[in-house]
């Protein structure tokens, strides 16, 4: 029996379900289902199989905020934990619904008519910003916190979340985006406070394997204002931010020839040639030796 095979009969289902997760969980935008078939190949054991997929394929759609249709295509939802109600239970703000069986939203599911009024007027722009920026992205916005209130006073946050895929297999390569925006209205010092997470995962596969997966964190503000005007400000922030951060990757990778790569490659000796390994006759260190040193008998 070969070390790896002992090895694995060592391991107990446990800890081979906690194996299988961390692939599937680390698997790239779009490529889960083939990595769990690879892993159904290797375990060789349905049960633990099921346990691992079970647990890893939720997690893994809420954190790659994959998209759902509604089955009778009256709309969609964004599968994350801001949208998230109860198991398998997510909830589509812009329509009122709730799939997975696209019930109507109950009123508690719901934020106040005053917080709806922010919502939906930041909603509109955010539509209109990622269907110029992002061809196939979906967005949502949801309320975080204070949805109940019903006046002005109180505190309230709205988180944006918005994700774009690309998935070509056929042609090697996956890739997504994926941003989440969170708004602190604070009335007390008339301020809005933005926080922002974006990140970009790309995959490409063709007689290699090279991946990116790039995070970057940022902080702005505006002031409160009217819903509408509220809701330029904050779509101007976040139109800011993530061209900044898209022009910054394009910039460092369009770079790469010249800096990383560079670092990477052997250098050249200080004659600029390559060492000639095909004709390596025409050097003797005993004779270079004896010639530094004097001791070259003479002929």
């Amino acid at each position: 029996m070969s070390d790896e095979e002992e090895t694995a009969t060592q391991l107990t289902d446990k800890q081979k379900i906690e194996i299988a997760k961390w692939f599937l969980l680390n698997s790239p935008a779009g490529e889960i289902q083939y990595v769990a078939r690879d892993i159904r190949a290797v375990l060789k054991n349905d049960r633990v199989y099921r346990a691992a997929v079970a647990e890893a394929f939720p997690i893994y759609n809420k954190a790659h905020m994959i998209c759902l249709d509604f089955p009778d295509r009256s709309g969609e939802v964004i599968v994350s934990s801001f949208s998230e109600i109860d198991k398998n239970e997510y909830l589509d703000p812009r329509t009122a619904q709730v799939c997975e069986d696209a019930r109507p939203a109950n009123d508690e599911e719901l934020p106040s008519s005053y917080i709806e009024e922010y919502r939906c007027a930041l909603d509109a722009e955010i539509i209109k910003y990622v269907s110029e920026a992002y061809p196939k992205g979906v967005c949502s916005v949801y309320c975080a916190n204070g949805k109940d209130v019903e006046e002005p006073g109180s505190d309230f946050e709205l988180v944006v979340v918005i994700s774009a895929a690309r998935h070509s297999p056929q042609n090697f390569c996956n890739g997504s985006w994926r941003s989440i925006w969170h708004m602190e209205f604070k009335d007390e010092l008339q301020i809005v406070e933005v926080r922002g997470k974006l990140q970009v995962g790309a995959h490409y596969f063709e007689e290699g394997n090279v991946q990116l997966d790039a995070k970057h964190e940022c902080k702005d503000s505006t002031i409160f204002q009217l819903p509408d005007d509220c809701a330029v400000s904050l779509t101007t922030i976040i139109r800011h931010h993530e061209t900044e951060y898209l022009n910054s990757l394009q910039v460092s990778y369009s770079n790469l020839p010249d800096t990383t790569f560079k670092d990477l490659r052997r250098k050249l000796p200080v004659t600029r040639t390559l060492f000639p390994w095909h004709n390596t006759l025409q050097f003797s260190l005993t004779r270079d030796i004896q010639k530094n040193l004097g001791l070259e008998s003479s002929k």
